[in-house]
């Protein structure tokens, strides 16, 4: 893709035009690398597939549709290895469209600003391991609208809670998306929906054990659970791992549990009692 240079250039908008020219040949070859067993994330409701767009990056790949204009899922390989070099790479990426969709299908910046929500990422920009994949991480197409006390509270727990997970048993398959469940759905810039909760799914491969975490997308003390990937099937509409059995999906698995300050700490046993409430809401 042609990167245009604006008037007073910085140098984050030139890593951008960096990022956004990778060789993609090899990035459509290296994309099924992100799901396990070579997999990646299907959609078990086809109603979901309608305008959908699947972009491969250099760390991470992105169902992205063009009825939330923004992504189903983001899948990631996240191994030891690219967690020290993440570690070590500052954070200097800049928001922008995902030149790759149509217009009609993607969210531009103006459709954030004043929203009141963040710009949350799925597959996490402190997942990346250097500044080009980083870039990648913040195209608008890896971008939901996040309620801010979620995005830098229990949300940033988690996704450092996997890190260091991926650091203790060597590798990981993380798949991060939106759940979409209100009757009557908002939209920031009259364009892309606003998500009722999101996910993190995660498989260990050491302990061949997988769950998921779901938080409630809002304003005010927002809450965080656990769910089997079986659960999140049944009621999101997206199978994380197609490739693992069904066993492994159904049992329940202990992730790591976040600390998002004393104020917001929340037993196993909470959060338990939280996802038998949540799978009640969600039906409602």
């Amino acid at each position: 893709m042609p990167c245009r240079r604006p008037r007073g250039i910085r140098i984050g908008l030139a890593l951008l035009c960096l990022a956004l020219a990778p060789d993609r040949a090899w990035a459509q070859a290296a994309c099924p690398a992100f799901g396990v067993g070579d997999a990646l994330p299907t959609l078990a409701r086809p109603a979901l597939a309608v305008r959908t767009h699947l972009l491969c990056n250099r760390a991470y790949a992105v169902l992205a549709s063009g009825v939330s204009r923004g992504p189903l899922w983001s899948a990631e390989h996240l191994t030891a290895a690219a967690v020290a070099a993440a570690g070590s790479v500052p954070r200097t990426g800049v928001f922008a469209a995902d030149q790759r969709l149509p217009p009609s299908d993607r969210a531009e910046i103006d459709d954030f600003r004043r929203s009141g929500y963040d710009r949350g990422h799925m597959a996490p920009s402190g997942d990346m391991p250097d500044d080009a994949a980083q870039q990648e991480s913040f195209l608008l197409s890896n971008i939901v609208p996040q309620a801010g006390d979620l995005n830098r509270g229990i949300w940033a727990g988690i996704e450092e809670a996997v890190r260091k997970l991926a650091r203790r048993d060597g590798d990981l398959y993380v798949v991060t998306g939106p759940a979409f469940h209100a009757r009557d759905l908002s939209r920031i810039g009259g364009h892309v929906l606003v998500p009722t909760s999101t996910w993190k799914a995660v498989y260990d491969p050491a302990r061949n054990g997988a769950g998921v975490y779901v938080c409630r997308n809002r304003a005010v003390r927002p809450t965080c659970n656990e769910v089997t990937v079986d659960t999140l099937i049944r009621v999101v509409g997206i199978d994380p791992f197609p490739a693992l059995p069904d066993a492994v999906k159904a049992a329940r698995f202990d992730l790591p549990h976040p600390d998002a300050g004393p104020a917001d700490r929340t037993t196993r046993r909470q959060m338990r009692e939280i996802e038998r409430l949540w799978r009640r809401w969600l039906k409602g």
